[in-house]
Order: C-alpha cells, then structure tokens, then sequence
C-alpha cells in the first residue's frame, strides 16, 4: 500500500515525527512518501492509497507556514482521487495552550473530511508539555494504523 505523508512543522519536530512514521511504514512493507513542501502535483503523481498528515500548531491555532500553500489548494480544489482514501492524522501541540492545544491538527482532520478521506484512527494528539520524544511516543498509535491499513 502507498501511503502519503504530509507534514507541517514550525521546529522541525512534526518533520522528524513524519520521518520516522514514513520509517516505520517502509519497515512494515508499505511505500511511504513524504515531502515537507508537497506539492498537490506531487501527490497525485504518486497515487498514494491512504494519507498521513503530521502537523503542528502555531501562532493562535494555526498551521505552520511550510504546509499552507498545500492545506489551500486541497481545501480550494477538494481533489476526487483522494475520495475514499483512508487517513489518519498526527497533531502536535503544547496542552497549556487551551483551546488551541493541537488546532493544526483538528484542521487537517476537518479538511481530510472535506476531502472524503476516511479516519482509520482518532487523532493522536502529541503534547510537548509531556513529551520530549514525540516520534517514540507515536509508535505505538502509528503500530496500530499500520495493522488497521492492513486489513
């Protein structure tokens, strides 16, 4: 199975998060694809079978930087070939940021049902303010996506 990685990250913590899941992806036999400034061009020349998003929360809730380009085109152009995909999606934040605790990821969550991309597995939510490994802290979820991609 394609699997295609998407990633948004101020610190480059969320970037080392999608590596490592591309990783473990690779290492359970799937193919994994990610590109920190994909391009929609990009994904649809790789036809993935199912979506990771991996992403950050910055400023007052909101996406980094580096994956907004891409967030708008998919939200202005809602894509058909990701339609029926199933996807996950990884948010990192800091809990002591209230209500905006892991915004980034409840907008790619929103988006990916925008797309008709389906959730294989709640949102695992990353809290900086508990975690200095957040890459070894997802393994265990990322181990249960992979087994739910499976079947």
């Amino acid at each position: 199975m394609k699997v295609a990685i998407l990633s948004g990250s101020v610190y480059g913590t969320a970037e080392e998060v999608a590596r490592h899941a591309a990783k473990l992806f690779r290492d359970a036999g799937f193919e994994a694809w990610h590109d920190p400034r994909a391009t929609l061009a990009q994904i649809q020349a790789f036809a993935p079978e199912a979506l990771l998003a991996v992403t950050s929360t910055t400023g007052m809730g909101e996406l980094p930087d580096n994956v907004m380009p891409l967030y708008s085109t998919l939200r202005d152009q809602l894509p058909g070939f990701l339609r029926g995909l199933p996807g996950a999606v990884i948010g990192l934040g800091d809990a002591s940021y209230g209500d905006t605790f892991c915004a980034g990821g409840e907008q790619m969550r929103e988006l990916f049902g925008e797309l008709g991309v389906g959730e294989v597995l709640p949102m695992l939510r990353l809290d900086a303010s508990e975690s200095v490994t957040p890459e070894t802290d997802a393994e265990p979820w990322l181990a249960e996506l992979i087994d739910a991609l499976r079947r």
